[in-house]
This record gives C-alpha cells, structure tokens and sequence, in this order.
C-alpha cells in the first residue's frame, strides 16, 4: 500500500496519491503487452529489456523513434474519448522504425496533465498498450506528470519513444531506387495523425461539430477523425521476408511531396498516378469544406496512402499479393522517374 503523501504538494494542485492510484488502474493493461525480453515489472526507475536472440543477425542494430499525436488530442477531449489515441501514439513511432525494417522491442510514454485524473490515464494507457499490442511490442514504462497552473486541468500531451531492432545489412536502402521501380501504396485507415490544425479549421472544431452524423462518413465527424493511425509493422515486416524491398516509407506529416522522396534515391523523383489511389470520403470532405488546392491536400495529409513500399517492377504484383493477403489493400500507384523532382501527380 502507497503510504507517501504530501499535504503541501497537494495544496499547489499535485496529488501525488492521485498518480500511484494511476500506477495501479494501468498495471492490467501493460500486462498485456509483455512479451519475451520484459525483465522487470511496471514501477521501477527504468524499463529493462533483454535483448533478443540476435544469433542470425550479422550485424544488429538498434533502431529507435520518437513522436506525439499533435493537435489530434484536442479531437479526443472534445469528445471525452481517450482510449484509442494511444494507438496512435504508438503507430506515430513503430511505423517510423519499421521503415528501417526494424522490429519493435519496446514502447515508452510520456504523458502531462492538468490534473491527475487515474480514470482518464487508465483509459489512455489502455490505448497505448493496445497499439503496443498490435505491433508486437512491450510497454516497459513511462511517465505522468501533473502540470497545475500550467495546463488546464482537463487537458493533457502525449509522447512516446520506440525501440526496435534490425539486421543491417537487411535495412531497406534507398541507395538501391532506380527509374522504372514501383511505388505501391499500402491504404490508410484515414486521417491518421497528420494534418489536425487545418482540420480544427477547417471545421471550426466544437463538441457539437464533432456529434454531427455526416452522410458520406456514415459516422459522426468525431468518430472519422478519431480512427487510429493505422499499425503496419507485421505487415511490412511480413513483406521483408518474403521479397526484396529497396525503401519503405511512412506517410506522415508533410504528406506524399515530403515522405515519399524520403525513400527515393538521389537525382531521381516519384511519379504517382491520381487515378491508382483510392481517396476516402473524409478526405473529399475536408478538400471541399475548406476549399483547398490539391496539392495542399497532397502536401498536408496521406490522401487514403498510409505507407508506401519501393521494388523492382518485377517484384511488384508479388509484393501487392503478398500484402493483400495480411488483410491490407495495396496497390501499385506509381513509378521512380529520373529527371522528375519531388513527386509528381498525373
């Protein structure tokens, strides 16, 4: 039983009582995600993780990547939703090092309050260790701080940090591209991540705009946006040892003009055609409602396309089949073209 306690704190707005009821709400659900490797148990001052068996790796590396929900989390209070954004924050690192074709070993968190609600950091947590789940890896620790006078007490921030490994000479090299390769695009469950200050624009964001039911959506507005970020690693990972990947990339803030050239080598550009991608409603909604150019859309969000794998065009129809197959939908939508600068939409 936690006997440590501070009148004096509390008075300055940190119930530290408040935090250790968190600590033990969140326990079941990092359960969840431990997996070969988790040496200790939450509530220590760090996350231990054995490292895996790396006898068939000819030379490991550790892969690692950090990144937050952005604006995405005023969606979530909005709607007093808070148990699925911490898919997202997962999904925010864990598809970034997955680009390295590395696989996830292990997951940290950072969250700050305004005020300690256990109940909310419950549901929150629960969202992380889900996406944790789904990506194969393990919750190892985190941390709560309570920020009083400085956050509202209803509001919070949500980072995370990822660790994976990888085999080197197996990591995707863009180096590789040539003109003529395929870009395949892997679908995305929607808005993802990315984007949220021109939505919360666009929008005009309220609790009663995000209640709205919207025809096309076939849901409210609140509940599009607040699908999570969609979680690729056993996906890509899957595709890694069957075929030949030369570079993967994940769609991310900046959009098809600043993440898919990230995996295309030098003096060479993407050509992708408009006609290949399947746009989702929500995306159709946001260009018309805020009457915004294409290529801002392009620019600004992944347009239906969540990551994007680059092989020789012989290995290509393979690679869609294999993808498909792990339930995603994949297409081929477009090409690497020299003389092309960025990405280039026909």
């Amino acid at each position: 039983m936690q006997t440590s306690h501070s009148e004096s704190y509390k008075a300055a707005g940190v119930d530290v009582t408040a935090g250790y009821k968190a600590v033990e709400l969140m326990k079941k659900h990092v359960a969840r995600t431990k997996i070969p490797g988790v040496t200790e148990d939450i509530g220590g001052f760090g996350g231990l993780f054995a490292l895996p068996d790396i006898s068939g790796m000819a030379e490991p590396v550790l892969v690692s990547g950090t990144d937050g929900v952005g604006t995405k989390l005023q969606i979530a209070m909005l709607m007093d939703k808070h148990n699925t954004i911490g898919i997202d924050a997962v999904a925010m690192c864990v598809n970034d090092i997955i680009c390295a074709g590395a696989r996830p070993l292990f997951f940290l968190d950072y969250i700050a309050m305004g005020k300690v609600l256990p109940e909310k950091v419950e549901q929150i947590v629960a969202g992380i260790a889900e996406g944790c789940v789904r990506a194969g890896c393990a919750l190892i620790g985190g941390e709560t701080a309570e920020h009083p006078g400085v956050m509202p007490d209803d509001e919070y921030d949500l980072a995370g940090f990822s660790v994976g490994i990888a085999d080197k000479a197996k990591i995707p090299d863009k180096a590789r591209v040539k003109p003529g390769d395929a870009i395949i695009g892997i679908a995305s469950s929607g808005v993802h991540s990315n984007g949220f200050s021109l939505i919360r624009k666009v929008f005009n964001v309220s609790a009663q705009v995000l209640g709205r039911h919207i025809g096309e959506l076939g849901k409210t507005l609140g509940e599009e946006l607040l699908i999570p970020t969609k979680i690729y690693v056993k996906t890509i990972l899957g595709l890694l040892e069957k075929l030949p990947v030369k570079s993967v990339s994940h769609i991310t803030g900046g959009g098809f003009n600043e993440n898919i050239p990230r995996g295309i080598s030098d003096g060479n550009g993407a050509v992708i055609e408009l006609s290949k991608i399947e746009v989702p409603p929500i995306f159709s909604l946001i260009q018309k409602t805020g009457d915004i150019p294409l290529r801002d859309m392009f620019n600004t969000f992944n347009m239906g396309v969540g990551m994007c794998t680059v092989t020789a065009p012989e290995y290509a129809d393979e690679a869609v089949r294999i993808l498909n197959a792990q339930s995603e939908k994949a297409m081929v939508i477009g090409e690497v073209k020299t003389g092309v600068s960025g990405v280039r939409l026909v």
